[in-house]
């Protein structure tokens, strides 16, 4: 350890490291971009790592730079990071080599910020290899988020001809036009998306209000009222999660078949707050007990009833966490699979993640089963995307108490 904590060791370790990472992203992007040939070289990356790694050591900006230049010209020439296969275009080839070049050079001239030649201390170096373990944690967790997308988009662009002539195509030939969503006009036209769509949002909307009814006031109890039994009920609240949904499937569906509820829309929305409520009712009871009791006692000596309290002070104290829990409650019953798929047999009652089931066949385009995987998947990315610092300040809200 302490000989890696030398400038002249570390720098060209992580150059050579983050070169082949820098390297392997850009091919993989371009490969799927264009279509074209695009591989990292093992070798072009220990060559080129160690020079880019002692020029990217503090000092004048042009030593970066100029390695970065020279990168990228040997890299066109054959001789670089990534290997470009004949046939690319000589945009393509340009795009490739300045892309490797440029992010190497540039995340290599932050790791080695405070980097020196000689012997350096355990903060610095330890700092060097932070930095690079974040970049290449955000590379990482990024592409195995995007790649499955950008297939799953690709697949539901292209015609039933296109993917049988050449399944590695990853590329989007957008001179087609309005031609590319032909599968997501069909959908909706010809496999009742829409009504598939409406019974989803329908669903987890009142799935989100009948939970919230039952676990507001369960956590407001378990959190400020003294009744026995209190602690061995919190402490048990997420016990059902202990017992796999698998398990529950046949008493569910015989007791569905028996009181005439499968197939039905109201079936559904019985049994969903069943499996959200615990979840909702624990998020929710650590959060009234980090808000300040005194607030809810003078309104007590007011003159309000215990519910007016919770109506009038501790609800509107509480709309972080109520947020964060009804978009949580929201994503489960959106994307809940097992139970629609058991219990609903009636095209015009799916709900949209047993409406994409449907069309896994042999006789339905794959095509179609990719646009509407995308179509159930945008809006909840959506919603979770723009709500996400809502939900992030409703769970950490209720962690420390004061």
């Amino acid at each position: 350890m302490d000989l890696l904590r030398r400038g002249y060791i570390t720098a060209p370790l992580l150059g050579v490291l983050w070169v082949f990472v820098v390297a392997t992203t850009v091919a993989v992007a371009m490969s799927f971009a264009t279509g074209a040939a695009f591989r990292p070289s093992g070798v072009g990356a220990l060559v080129w790592g160690v020079l880019l790694g002692f020029a990217c050591l503090p000092g004048p900006f042009w030593k970066p730079a100029s390695a970065a230049i020279l990168i990228a010209g040997v890299t066109l020439a054959g001789f670089g990071p990534i290997v470009i296969g004949s046939g690319v275009s000589v945009f393509s080839a340009l795009l490739g080599a300045v892309a490797t070049s440029g992010f190497a050079a540039l995340g290599l001239r932050i790791m080695l910020d405070e980097v020196e030649l000689g012997p350096i201390n355990r903060h610095i170096f330890e700092g060097a290899v932070i930095r690079f373990c974040t970049g290449f944690g955000y590379i990482f967790f990024t592409a195995i988020v995007l790649i499955p997308f950008y297939v799953m988009v690709l697949t539901s662009l292209k015609n039933q001809a296109e993917l049988i002539q050449n399944p590695l195509d990853f590329s989007i030939d957008f001179s087609k036009g309005t031609e590319l969503l032909r599968s997501y006009d069909e959908l909706f036209t010809q496999f009742d998306f829409g009504v598939y769509l409406l019974n989803s949002f329908l669903i987890s909307v009142l799935t989100v209000a009948i939970t919230l009814l039952f676990a507001v006031p369960g956590a407001y109890a378990v959190a400020r009222l003294r009744f026995r039994g209190r602690a061995a009920f919190s402490r048990s609240i997420l016990l059902i999660y202990m017992v796999p949904m698998i398990v529950l499937a046949l008493p569910i569906y015989i007791a569905f078949s028996m009181t005439g509820l499968r197939n039905s829309l109201g079936g559904i929305i019985m049994i969903y707050p069943v499996t959200t409520i615990p979840v909702a009712l624990y998020m929710l009871q650590g959060y009234f007990r980090g808000l300040p009791a005194e607030v809810e006692e003078a309104g007590l000596m007011d003159g309000l009833s215990r519910l007016m309290v919770i109506w009038k002070i501790t609800l509107p104290l509480s709309l972080p966490a109520m947020a964060s829990v009804s978009l949580y409650v929201f994503m489960i019953a959106w994307n809940e699979f097992l139970l629609a798929f058991m219990l609903l047999d009636d095209p015009s009652k799916f709900t949209l993640t047993r409406g994409i089931a449907s069309l896994n066949s042999s006789e339905i385009p794959r095509q179609h089963l990719m646009a509407g995987s995308v179509i159930a998947t945008v809006p909840i990315m959506a919603l979770f995307l723009g709500l996400e610092r809502f939900m992030t300040k409703g769970l950490t809200a209720g962690s420390v108490k004061g």
